[in-house]
């Protein structure tokens, strides 16, 4: 089996189920169910991983930060990791105090990534999310005074009664609360979330996301943040960047675990991606098995290394795509690169491409044009 360097964690609960959420995850589940997924997920990591020092782990969910302390630590013992290891959780406010955070960065964390969504208390309430704003600035502060450097804010842009203004707020404070890390996800209202049969009126058409997205970023960049992934922004000072070290080994095509519960994982060395059970009761039974496994072809790694390569602020290096694949990319792609540069939505770098602004709010339409 190939070696990997990073390890995704799925936890799948929750406290309540916010009305945008689509993602694969379940509330109110009691305490004894958490501990045998935990138990389940320690055999399915007996299984696969092959006690590589991990570069990077990462605990999604769902709410991870609502597992009990102790729990989350025999998840991470099992894994083999040293000081210099990112390993992060997220975290929602209402689910961490003052003395859980100090447990956590006890325990191995060592970054928190914080679901914010938004400091205005009224749309706090209308998406379904159950912490106030004032929690929020509590958690972030407790984070920095629990000895976590590494902070990152989650929102959404384009919530139900939330303007220009007001997001633009939102990252504003954000900023001055000392958050290292940034990222902006626009409102997607997909099956499975309650919004889905009861759209809400009052939500942002794609003009006013679009403006959100601009004004973001110019407002970032403009306080020292680096855009260095479509909805990633990241301070740099000085040899110190905090940006999602685990994130960019999905953007660089690198291979990863993933386990629990509908989780994805990617081997490259064999070009084979896998899922997981998306069932609590399914995962549980087949924790050996996968729920689906793909081995991708030279031209789907090809699209691949482009689309996520694409995503990064940086782009992508046309050398190395080259040499990788035996081809010419320029060549390859010359309509398609003509056609996005002639725009400005594709920016010609020295090592290869990369995306306006602009072009990030084009990228599914442009990507697909590759694909």
């Amino acid at each position: 089996m190939p070696q990997c360097f990073s390890a995704y964690i799925h936890i799948p609960f929750c406290k309540s189920k916010c009305k945008y959420c689509s993602f694969v995850s379940y509330p109110q589940i009691p305490l004894t169910e958490q501990r045998a997924y935990v138990d389940t997920l320690l055999k399915e990591i007996d299984c696969f991983y092959q006690k590589e020092t991990l570069k990077t782990i990462y605990f999604g969910g769902g709410t991870p930060s609502l597992l009990e302390v102790e729990d989350l630590s025999r998840i991470l013992n099992r894994l083999n990791f040293d000081d210099n290891t990112e390993i992060t959780i997220e975290i929602n406010p209402e689910t961490v105090d003052y003395k859980k955070l100090c447990d956590l960065k006890l325990a191995g964390f060592n970054r928190i990534s914080t679901g914010v969504q938004t400091f205005d208390d009224n749309i706090l309430k209308a998406t379904g999310r159950i912490h106030t704003s004032l929690k929020a600035v509590e958690t972030v502060n407790n984070a920095f005074e629990a000895g976590f450097d590494n902070v990152s804010v989650d929102f959404i842009y384009g919530l139900p009664e939330q303007n220009l203004e007001g997001f633009c707020e939102d990252l504003k404070k954000a900023i001055q609360l000392g958050a290292g890390h940034i990222s902006l996800y626009g409102l997607k209202i997909e099956e499975g979330c309650f919004f889905y049969k009861n759209r809400p009126q009052n939500i942002a058409d794609d003009d006013l996301q679009a403006d959100m997205y601009l004004a973001a970023a110019d407002l970032l960049k403009n306080s020292g943040f680096e855009h260095y992934e479509i909805s990633n922004f990241a301070k740099k000072s000085g040899q110190t960047c905090f940006c999602s070290k685990h994130n960019l080994s999905y953007w660089n095509a690198q291979s990863y675990y993933g386990f629990g519960a509908a989780a994805h994982g990617y081997f490259k060395d064999r070009a084979l991606r896998y899922s997981n059970f998306a069932g609590l009761k399914d995962y549980m039974t087949n924790y050996r098995k996968k729920a689906a496994q793909t081995t991708l072809n030279k031209q789907q790694q090809l699209e691949e290394k482009i689309f996520l390569g694409l995503r990064k602020g940086c782009g992508i290096d046309v050398e190395e795509i080259n040499n990788e694949f035996n081809i010419d990319f320029d060549k390859k792609y010359k309509n398609i690169i003509e056609k996005y540069t002639q725009t400005a939505h594709l920016l010609k770098t020295d090592k290869g491409y990369r995306f306006s602004e602009e072009g990030f709010l084009l990228s599914n339409i442009i990507l697909a044009d590759f694909m």
